[in-house]
């Protein structure tokens, strides 16, 4: 353990050095959606498998229709009504047209689809035996959906390390698969810390407060992909403590919030030195930096302030890519803007600050400006969840820095953005 206090590029680095890709597991197709995948998906089959119509009207050869216009038609004899899942046993010869649906299998005879707004019935065209009135020329190949136009048989088409989307999902269908292997969800223990904290639906009492962190981490463990586990409240006494962190081993990921400041009852720190290893436990920053961080029994351990704002600011930069990296994505952080500080803003300069922040859009930018502009989304105290409600970034403002004056290009956090999104 270093008593150093490390920047935060240094922090993550040591996290995710020592985080792992979790083992691969068989999922329900629909269960698959947003996770990664853990190998090849090839299909067995062509897609489509046959030859069929992509527009209901009628198969023809398309010989027979040159000329063929609103004054002059081309007027064809009906041998078939085809609706999609039947397959013709007619064969559509010289003079000849088919009534087919949108997805039924093109007639033998036939090379294209002449749509039905481009024909006009005549003698019970709908039918076999009547006539149809075609008013536009066909070339071969019209509206005709080739077999295997989309998929081939042996073809891989989802490669591992892709994301699921419901397009994979729509096309996994297609080709049959109910089930496939992904980077399986992290189970996320977490741990809240206090004695002030009683339940949301309590009325608390003098010194007290309601547990809101539990249920904001457990959001944001959702948000990120992982299966968030509420283990309780560790009262303020190394025995309480103890007894939950050393379920740590059950977990992929505990995340415990409060306990890790230098106060006479903040005992994660101890606690965890005495039944796992710390790897550190202050970083650079504001808000939050008491960042604790470790293992306990092989499970990575992530000790995060008790404010609120502390808490949800050092799950994002945190937690949030160790949890995407245990689920196999090789992209772990939100989107970044560059934005034009609306507002002077003050800060220490010893560390970086991570300010709750409004990026919007500016439709006409000065030349050489960035496109944004970002403003504080309300007052900056960690203990406060208010701003980091409206915000939709963090601004942040780098080490070194005292004064930060209007004008100033900053670079923002995109808290609206999902990791991989321009």
């Amino acid at each position: 353990m270093s008593a150093e206090m490390l920047s935060v590029e240094q922090a993550r680095e040591a996290v995710l050095a020592r985080i792992a890709r979790l083992q691969p597991v068989r999922v329900e197709l629909l269960e698959s959606l947003g996770c990664v995948l853990a190998c090849d998906v090839v299909s067995d089959i062509d897609v489509s498998p046959f030859d069929n119509s992509a527009m209901d009207g009628y198969a023809v050869r398309a010989a027979d229709t040159a000329g063929a216009s609103v004054e002059v038609p081309v007027v064809l004899r009906v041998v078939d009504h085809i609706a999609a899942g039947r397959v013709s046993s007619v064969r559509v010869g010289p003079g000849e047209a088919a009534r087919i649906m949108t997805g039924a299998p093109i007639p033998a005879g036939a090379d294209s689809i002449v749509m039905v707004e481009q024909t006009e019935s005549l003698e019970n065209a709908g039918s076999t035996g009547g006539t149809v009135a075609i008013h536009r020329a066909a070339i071969a190949g019209d509206h005709v959906r080739l077999a295997g136009e989309d998929v081939r048989v042996g073809e891989t088409v989802l490669h591992a390390g892709e994301v699921v989307n419901a397009a994979s999902v729509g096309l996994m269908a297609a080709l049959g698969f109910a089930q496939l292997d992904v980077y399986r969800r992290p189970r996320v223990a977490i741990v809240s810390t206090g004695d002030e904290l009683v339940g949301i639906t309590d009325i608390p009492g003098p010194g007290q407060i309601r547990n809101s962190n539990t249920y904001s981490l457990a959001a944001q463990v959702l948000a990120a992909g992982g299966e968030p586990h509420l283990l309780g409240i560790a009262r303020d006494n190394e025995a309480d403590t103890r007894a939950l962190l050393e379920r740590a081993p059950e977990f992929d990921l505990m995340v415990t919030t409060g306990g890790v400041s230098m106060g006479d009852f903040d005992v994660v720190k101890d606690v965890l030195e005495q039944i796992g290893q710390l790897d550190f436990w202050k970083v650079a920053m504001r808000p939050g930096a008491p960042q604790t961080y470790g293992t306990v029994g092989g499970t990575p351990f992530f000790g995060l302030p008790g404010n609120p704002t502390s808490t949800m600011v050092g799950f994002e930069l945190f937690v949030r890519p160790a949890i995407r990296k245990m689920r196999g994505f090789t992209t772990l952080d939100r989107p970044r803007t560059l934005a034009t500080l609306a507002e002077d803003t003050r800060k220490k300069s010893d560390r970086r600050y991570f300010m709750r922040g409004i990026v919007e859009p500016v439709e006409t930018p000065p030349p050489g400006a960035p496109s944004y502009t970002a403003r504080l989304s309300g007052r900056q105290s960690s203990a406060m969840l208010t701003a980091m409600h409206r915000a939709n970034c963090l601004i942040s403002l780098p080490e070194g820095l005292s004064q930060i004056p209007a004008g100033t290009i900053v670079e923002c956090i995109r808290l609206d953005m999902e990791e991989g999104t321009p």
